[in-house]
């Protein structure tokens, strides 16, 4: 038997928000009784679209929602997945899964997230929030607010997002759904089917005074992903320039440029910009996944007018990861390539021969890393709503919320256990296809006993984030003359992140090769995992310079546990890490960096509200003021450091001073915050509406937290480190959007809207040069003389100068079998570190886009289907001949997106195939090493597919198939060229197959 419907004009149709009784105050529901309206009872895709449409349709701007299809029953298994289907919203994706949101262009931390219209804390150092902590069988609908209202928290300029979770005293009775399903991901090497639970309890008291709800979801999963990098990045420079190819220290600040000689196929022209890369690696990773979420709800309404609402949540998240890599790092010596045209160029096949240039065989070096982490989000919350008289109601929302991000592994948050084989006779890279294919002369003959240990990093990360929220807010209705909404909000977040690391940076070798057994380096093949993405295989090169190249196909998925047991009793090592060595991570954190923010909001709102007629015309208006302080307090402790040494090829290294430095910053601003929206459905079921508003998007936690760091690494030609600021100014944004909607049969309609974004203040990344008095062993004049006597080789200096002083020098000393030369302040020059520090922009820049959707129900057929494009226009975008050191005044995540959706629901089956896109955009103007760069992430589409059935036989049963990325697509990264590669990672599809039972 098929539901009722019912399809009135716009007054008649907010009713039916019924359906979704959580988006109504209880004071709402009790006015809608059933002497004033028909009970309908659509369920399924189609009553969650009726019910997501309906938000829409009655809301004072615009608005898109979307509804569970049944309690414990979200239309998809990640909220950042139902998320995307939603016009004008993209997402990210991290490890084959939705992570976090962008709408319409604006990424992440440029969108508020609330829970429950509340503020929530995150760790990640920006403002974005990770929907893959929250299971989606909690959830009950999520609103995604694109215009602004003064009832409204600021912070998204893209979007406000709030989810939404159930409420027992808002959906009567006793309601009950369990639920068990089986995910198998091919994108693990391991295998293995993981299960995941959840279930929901809802249930009322027989008077309807107090009402109880519980939920909870376990889940894990086995996911892996195989990757292709040139993670340092690529190195670009003006084809005018006559380079000198040496990399030694001194020989050239043009360090990695190619000169103009018979080596070069189609060298770049004059005026052209070409990029060379400093890498090629390849990474295989396996993670395993732990999700708990639990959630209790208790109401009570001891009078007709009264509800109190407690409510806890709890989120868990443990996440472990292993992975191996190979690389081959390109020291940029003499170079033999094949470029494409310009004016952009780059290397269709990059190669550099050691042999043939004399400067001895250079690493394969492989790299392997254990270590988990946990998420963790805890939050309280209390909620009273009093509808005091007809014309007044008054509701206090209190939540104190919680979430921690800590190590969850004995080897830490992250490592990096790094090994090599000194056997690389000439590399190349071919880079004509999506994968980056490697060749390596003599590259596959390395044997267990060619490998020695180099550097390692073993990190503790651990970060805290506090919200403690007061919402004050209440409505009084003017009779005949509209009503106010008027609110006191005062929020207060506190941000603290420590850093702990132990790192061995002896990146040259230590100890002697073949000392490791044999059995811990099992041998793989790399071309074989690469089964969705292909790439060149030389054979268009082979020949060329008389050379026949020799495709890397072998790396050791060496044991990491054995290799690290074995170094730690045959290296000689520093007891700094908590197992009394360096191949540990340590808890130390007093003596590493720890920083930490305070920010403190206030904000006062008042808004008008009427609705009327223009002759028969219903129209509604809504203006309103937000007024919001913000002060922030800023205190840093990093790590301080008296000296470096040059203790590789090209690497220097600062020495700890073992004390931290603190340093404390403090900032405030204050906005008064405009909005008008204006709504009239002109013909019966034709709306047009017209918003304006101002808003603020606040800058990221990290990038307000003081304090100059420095990064231990650095090179002969000086270092880098970070510094924030607090009194950073919010992103200000300028909002119009206009929008026309005809809701022309039920549960269809179609809409086109137009918005456009000016923005001020936008946060950019200047490169600052700081002289901290830190002397450079890689620039004085011990480096001048080995350079007159041996050359530009760094290696071949660093022996000479050994050779040469190391018996009377006590700065130039042999450790572990390696060189490492301190520098002399009284004879060396000054290190240069490129501070990255973050400064608001005073130009302006304007975002335009357009929005289409179309959904639509056949009638009683059981199809329907949602179409929807958003195409976005920016006049800031990156400029790639732009080699400068400081970042761009654009933004990150513009793109176009678009989503169909088709669907059948009849007969107890249902049938749904969504397929997202979303073109080219930036991500970042950060490449590895190289500094500031662009990141593309190219146009990614993806396949899902979703069949479920109502067992007839029993009631309540309902069997489901999950199928994600259906066409094992798989996402590539790009720099200046397409040809530029950054990264290829292949993520595979996933399926779930499971049971819901409902009672």
């Amino acid at each position: 038997m098929k539901a009722k419907t019912f399809y009135k004009t716009h007054l008649a149709t907010s009713i039916s928000l019924l359906l979704g009784a959580s988006m109504l105050t209880p004071a709402l529901a009790q006015e809608l009784n059933e002497s004033d309206v028909e009970v309908i009872q659509v369920k399924g895709i189609r009553g969650s679209m009726i019910k997501s449409m309906d938000v829409k349709r009655s809301s004072a701007g615009i608005v898109d929602a979307i509804n569970a299809e049944d309690i414990g029953k979200f239309p998809d298994t990640n909220l950042a997945e139902s998320l995307q289907r939603i016009t004008g919203v993209s997402i990210d994706r991290n490890n084959g899964e939705g992570s976090k949101v962008t709408v319409r262009g604006f990424g992440p931390e440029r969108n508020l997230v609330t829970l429950n219209g509340r503020q929530l804390p995150t760790t990640t150092g920006d403002r974005s929030f990770d929907f893959a902590n929250i299971a989606a069988e909690g959830v009950s609908g999520v609103e995604v607010y694109k215009t602004s209202n003064a009832t409204v928290p600021t912070g998204g300029i893209g979007a406000t997002i709030n989810i939404l979770t159930n409420k027992p005293l808002n959906n009567p009775g006793m309601h009950s759904t369990i639920s068990a399903q089986a995910l198998n991901d091919t994108s693990t090497n391991e295998g293995g089917v993981t299960p995941e639970f959840s279930g929901i309890y809802s249930n009322t008291s027989d008077d309807g005074k107090f009402g109880i709800s519980i939920s909870g979801s376990y889940s894990e999963r086995e996911s892996g992903n195989q990757q292709a990098n040139v993670s340092t990045g690529w190195r670009s420079f003006d084809g005018t320039a006559d380079q000198d190819w040496s990399g030694a220290p001194g020989a050239n600040p043009q360090w990695g440029g190619v000169p103009k000689d018979e080596f070069q196929t189609n060298r770049p022209s004059d005026g052209d910009i070409y990029s060379v890369p400093q890498t090629t690696a390849y990474k295989f990773e396996e993670q395993q996944r732990k999700r708990t979420n639990a959630q209790l709800v208790l109401q009570y309404s001891p009078v007709e007018n009264l509800t109190a609402t407690l409510d806890y949540t709890y989120v868990k998240k443990d996440t472990d990861t292993q992975f191996n890599d190979v690389s081959a790092w390109y020291g940029f010596s003499p170079s033999k390539n094949v470029w494409t045209d310009g004016p952009i160029s780059s290397p269709l096949l990059y190669s550099e021969d050691y042999e043939e240039n004399g400067v001895g065989l250079q690493d394969i070096a492989m790299g392997g890393g254990d270590y988990g982490t946990r998420d963790e989000t805890k939050s309280l919350g209390l909620n009273l709503e009093w509808q005091v008289n007809d014309n007044l109601n008054l509701e206090l929302d209190y939540h104190n919320s919680s979430a921690e991000n800590s190590p969850n592994n004995e080897f830490g948050s992250s490592n990096n256990l790094a090994m090599a084989g000194f056997i690389r006779a000439s590399s190349a890279t071919d880079f004509t296809g999506d994968l980056p294919i490697l060749a390596i002369r003599g590259g596959n003959a390395i044997q267990p006993s060619d490998m020695l240990v180099t550097g390692s990093v073993f990190t503790n990360n651990k970060n805290r984030a506090d919200t403690e929220q007061t919402q004050f807010r209440g409505k009084y209705l003017l009779e005949d003359a509209g009503s106010i909404d008027f609110g006191l909000s005062l929020t207060t977040s506190e941000n603290r992140g420590q850093t702990k690391n132990v790192q061995r940076n002896n990146w040259g070798g230590e100890g002697s090769a073949g000392a490791y057994d044999a059995d811990l380096f099992p041998r793989k093949s790399i071309q074989n995992q690469f089964t969705d993405v292909s790439g060149g295989n030389f054979a268009d090169f082979n020949g060329l310079y008389g050379e026949d190249y020799e495709i890397m196909d072998t790396y050791f998925a060496f044991d990491f546990h054995g290799v690290r047991d074995q170094a730690a009793q045959l290296l000689s090592v520093q007891a700094v890490g908590d197992c009394g060595n360096s191949f540990c991570p340590s808890t130390d954190y007093a003596s590493d960096t720890d920083r930490y923010n305070k920010e403190e909001m206030t904000a006062v709102y008042a808004q008008y509200n009427y609705d009327g007629e223009i002759g028969d015309m219903l129209y509604d208006v809504h203006v309103g003021l937000r007024y919001e302080e913000t002060d922030v307090t800023s205190t840093s402790a990093v790590p301080g450091y008296n000296g470096a040494v040059w203790n590789g090829t090209t690497e220097v290294f600062l020495l700890s001073s073992g004390e931290q430095e603190f340093q404390t910053q403090e900032g405030s601003y204050n906005h008064t915050l405009p909005n008008f929206n204006f709504n009239i459905e002109v013909v019966e079921d034709v709306m047009l509406r017209a918003a304006y508003s101002e808003t603020i998007g606040r800058p990221n936690y990290s990038q307000m937290i003081g304090g100059t760091s420095l990064n231990e690494g650095a090179r002969f030609d000086g270092g880098s480190g970070t510094s924030g600021s607090a009194a950073l100014l919010p992103l200000e944004s300028d909002n119009i959007d206009l929008s026309a909607e005809w809701y022309y049969a039920p549960g269809s309609y179609v809409s086109l809207g137009y918005f456009r974004k000016t923005t001020t203040n936008n946060v950019v990344i200047d490169n600052i040069p700081v002289t901290t008095g830190i002397a450079n062993p890689a620039n004085g004049p011990y480096q001048q003389e080995a350079l007159a006597a041996v050359g530009a080789d760094g290696a071949l200096q660093r022996q000479y100068i050994y050779d040469t002083y190391g018996a009377t020098d006590p700065l130039v000393n042999l450790v572990n079998g390696n060189i490492e030369i301190q520098g002399n302040p009284a004879t060396d020059s000054l290190m240069i570190f490129d501070i990255e520090t973050p400064v608001n922009e005073s130009g302006e820049s304007t975002f335009d886009g357009i929005e289409f959707a179309v959904q639509h129900l056949f009638g009683e057929s059981g199809f329907g289907g949602i179409i929807n494009y958003t195409k976005v226009d920016t006049g800031a975008e990156f400029d790639n001949f732009d080699i400068g050191a400081s970042t761009q005044d654009v933004e990150l995540g513009i793109s176009d997106t678009a989503n169909l959706v088709a669907f059948y629901e009849d007969y107890g089956w249902s049938v749904r195939l969504a397929y997202n896109w979303r073109d080219e955009f930036l991500e970042s103007q950060y490449q590895g090493d190289v500094g500031v760069s662009p990141v593309y992430v190219e146009a990614y589409s993806q396949l899902d597919m979703t069949i479920s059935y109502d067992v007839p036989q029993v009631e309540g049963l309902n069997i489901f198939f999950n199928a994600i990325n259906l066409t094992d697509e798989y996402i590539r990264k790009h720099g200046r060229s397409e040809y530029q590669v950054l990264n290829v990672t292949q993520q595979g599809a996933r399926y779930n197959l499971g049971a819901r039972y409902t009672f």
